[in-house]
């Protein structure tokens, strides 16, 4: 199966040179280019691609707003791109609705790895990235009581919850629950459909969000 990708950036070398990349996949094509926001969302609504590998900093309609409206919108799955590893395009971003956050100096294979990746429903986030976000979740002062927003959720479901939220695969939670893995794909299904997240980085943020995990790495 193809994977259809628009690729936005307002640099045309840059755009370009994400899209050759891609387009070289056999099972990758870029479908669309665009060198700001609104174009890139007038292509996803058009073409309804899987996935949309956005620059955050473009004219019209920024990148972050381009994602909250294809997010909101429809299927496809969205890829942020930037030179910034600022905290505060991170989490912009990931409360956009992005399912992937890479810096433009990511390689080609990474590019490419990260693009099917979240075409198959998962989230990735640059490793730097990823080290910032966490650093700034453990240092806030303060833990709320866990929200009232988990009261959906089973015994089961929300401990689940809290080991997503620690960072950890299917398979250790499975080993920490003593369950089978498919019994934890399942768990997170569930979670991830009735708290109305998109995909386990949202579950991270959920998990802090409500208190589940104190600042500390405590549940």
């Amino acid at each position: 199966m193809t994977i259809r990708v628009v690729v936005a950036d307002d640099q045309e070398l840059v755009r370009s040179g994400f899209a050759m990349i891609l387009d070289a996949q056999p099972d990758i094509e870029v479908v669309a280019e665009a060198g700001d926001g609104a174009a890139a969302v007038e292509a996803v609504r058009r073409l309804a691609p899987d996935v949309a590998l956005l620059d955050i900093r473009m004219p019209r309609t920024d990148g972050i707003e381009a994602c909250r409206t294809i997010t909101s919108e429809g299927t496809t799955r969205t890829v942020m791109l930037t030179t910034f590893d600022s905290d505060a395009y991170v989490y912009d971003a990931l409360h956009a609705g992005a399912s992937g956050f890479l810096l433009k100096d990511v390689r080609r294979d990474d590019l490419v790895h990260a693009v099917r990746v979240v075409a198959a429903g998962e989230s990735l986030v640059a490793p730097t990235v990823a080290r910032r976000l966490i650093a700034e979740f453990t240092s806030r002062p303060v833990a709320l009581p866990p929200s009232d927003r988990l009261d959906v959720l089973t015994t089961r479901e929300r401990e689940t919850l809290l080991h997503l939220g620690r960072g950890l695969s299917n398979a250790e939670i499975a080993t920490a629950l003593t369950v089978s893995e498919h019994t934890v794909k399942t768990h997170v299904g569930n979670v991830l459909s009735k708290l109305g997240l998109r995909d386990r980085i949202q579950a991270v943020i959920c998990a802090y969000d409500t208190g589940l995990i104190a600042p500390s790495g405590g549940g």
